[in-house]
This record gives structure tokens, sequence and C-alpha cells, in this order.
């Protein structure tokens, strides 16, 4: 096994002091971007990794960020991957802390993580509001994304991916639609279904309805046995691409074809969706980038930094089978396929 790559290999390579390594590892303000990447990026290259038991004690800081999400959910695996990478790249190490109990018992816990001294800085994905003492010096970014059941807020109700799949589907000629929403307690939910009638109102198109979903295939299966038999040609937007799986599942019971009869449109862009048979319309959610962009915010703020500008939409439209595209088709208005 080699020896391990250790700080003087870092600033060789960097062509800087091993002072200037240790700034920019720790954090240290006065050091210019150019020489920051340079450094970050030889770092990377190498594979080292500071020691932060020795750093914490000669610096008193402990190179350690605490990563707080109020509940588990299938996406916070991509943000924490996402977060854990940009932790890592600027020199990092962070802890993942779940809030559990009663509003009280979890405001208590968070402020419990914030007060420890054992974070220089917490990013919270929980609705609550942390409360640092003047001793803890830490730093804390609290995000707007997610209430405190995880459920999509802030930036991530954004309905224009939405709004955008019926523009197009009107230009091509589609003048009936079908909306089934999620359930109604979610605020993106609430958001998607408010575009959908203001675009068909703004656009003079038909609605055939606003049919109250829950996010299951069910609820799309049950929507579409409810139609009269001539609803079709319909465009119909559904919820989530797993409510879209359940709308061509009724169609073809029908004997509808998908795309023809009915175009569909999902939400989520779930790894199944490009592999049914049609693939699916849908929304793709870069919860990764987010928690990249995220923890990039916190070490600016724990830096003194200005924030760096987002490196792309956390949301973008793919275009599949299912609203008769051909997957290496090109994209209609700067949206993306497959």
């Amino acid at each position: 096994m080699g020896k391990a790559p250790t700080s003087r290999d870092v600033a060789a390579r960097a062509g800087v002091s091993q002072s200037t390594v240790s700034n920019v590892l720790t954090g240290r303000p006065g050091i210019s971007q150019a020489t920051r990447e340079r450094v970050l990026r030889v770092a990377e290259e190498l594979s080292y990794r500071p020691n932060l038991a020795a750093r914490s004690m000669r610096t008193q800081r402990t190179g350690r960020l605490a990563v707080v999400l109020p509940t588990s959910t299938w996406h916070a695996s991509k943000m924490l991957a996402g977060a854990t990478q940009a932790a890592q790249k600027a020199g990092y190490a962070i802890e993942v802390q779940t809030l559990a109990g009663d509003p009280e018992a979890r405001q208590q816990r968070l402020d419990e993580i914030v007060n420890s001294g054992q974070f220089e800085g917490v990013l919270s994905f929980a609705s609550l509001q942390a409360r640092p003492s003047g001793e803890a010096g830490t730093t804390v970014l609290s995000l707007a994304e997610f209430d405190d059941d995880m459920k999509v807020s802030g930036d991530l109700t954004d309905p224009t991916p939405l709004v955008k799949m019926m523009e197009e589907l009107a230009s091509r000629g589609h003048r009936r639609f079908l909306h089934i929403t999620g359930a109604l307690g979610y605020p993106s939910a609430r958001a998607r279904r408010d575009a959908y009638l203001m675009t068909i109102e703004r656009l003079g198109l038909q609605s055939l309805g606003v049919i109250e979903g829950d996010w299951t295939g069910e609820s799309g299966l049950k929507a579409i046995r409810s139609l009269p038999d001539d609803a079709p040609p319909l465009a119909v937007v559904a919820s989530n691409d797993v409510v879209a799986t359940g709308v061509v599942r009724g169609a073809l019971e029908r004997g509808w074809t998908v795309p023809g009869d009915l175009c569909v449109t999902g939400w989520d862009d779930l790894d199944s969706s490009a592999y049914q048979v049609p693939s699916i319309t849908t929304v793709f959610v870069d919860y990764q980038r987010l928690g990249s962009r995220s923890l990039q915010r916190l070490v600016a703020a724990l830096r003194g930094e200005p924030e760096a500008a987002s490196d792309g939409e956390l949301q973008r439209i793919i275009w599949r089978e299912s609203t008769g595209d051909l997957i290496s088709a090109k994209p209609p208005h700067g949206s993306t396929r497959d």
C-alpha cells in the first residue's frame, strides 16, 4: 500500500505553501478563488483527506458539518449523495441527523445539534428554525424546499414544467385536457392544479375536469375508467409517473392507444418510466443537485464568501413516447429528452 498523501504533497503540486493549503482546507478568508480552486482540485486528484481530529485540536475547528432531516424519504438519499460530494470537495465530513417526536422534541433536538460544538455548520431541511447560542459559533442554513413532513415546498413547487408541457402539446394541436392531481394536502399538488386551470383559460383549451388523486396508480386508473367513451382525443396531465402509469393501464383496458387516443405526462422521472411501454414523458427533479447546491451555500456562509451562481435548473422536462416523442428527437423549448 502506497504512502498516504500529505498536505506537503498537495502544496508541492499546487505550487503553494503548506500554510495556504491549511488555510484553504479550514475555510479561512483571504485566499483568492483561483488559488482555492487549484488547491481543492489537487487535493481531489491526490485523494488527500485532512486529519480532522488533528485539525480540530490545532484550529478549534471540527471539520464536520451536520445535515438535518425531519424524516427519511425516498429522495433523501439523492440529496445526501450530492451534499456528501460537495462536502468532501470542500474538505469537510458530514454527519446525518434525523429528528423524531412531537414538534417540541424535534425543536429541542435541533437546538442540541446546533449548540453541541461538534459541527462548524448545520444544513437543515427541517421547517423548524434553529436557535444557536452565543457560544456555539455554528453557522446554520435552513432551507425552504421542504416542510416538516418532507413534502416539497418552496422553489420545488414551481409548476412551470407543467405549463410548458401543456403549451407544447397545445402547439401540436391538442385541445382537450384532463388533470389528475396529487393529494391536495401537498403544496406541489395545489400549485400544479392552479397552474393547469390558469393555462386552460389562458390558451382557450377545453378541460374535461380536474380529478383529485392521491399520487397512486389506482387514482389514475379510476380516473380513466370514469371518462365517457367520447373523451379521446385527450391529453392527460398526471401528478406523477405512478399516476401516469395507471392512466396508461386504464386507456389500454378501454382499447384506447397511448399515444394516439390519449397522450400522457407524469412527474418525478422514476427509474421505471423510461423502460415501460410507452415510456413516460415526465419532469426530472435533480435532488442530488439540490443537496450539492445547498451544501455549497452552507460552506460559502461558513467562509464568508458570496454564494456561487446556480449551475442549472433543478427541474426539467423529459419528452418520451407517451406524448408521441421519439427518445432521440430534438427537445422542444429547451427541455430535455433521454
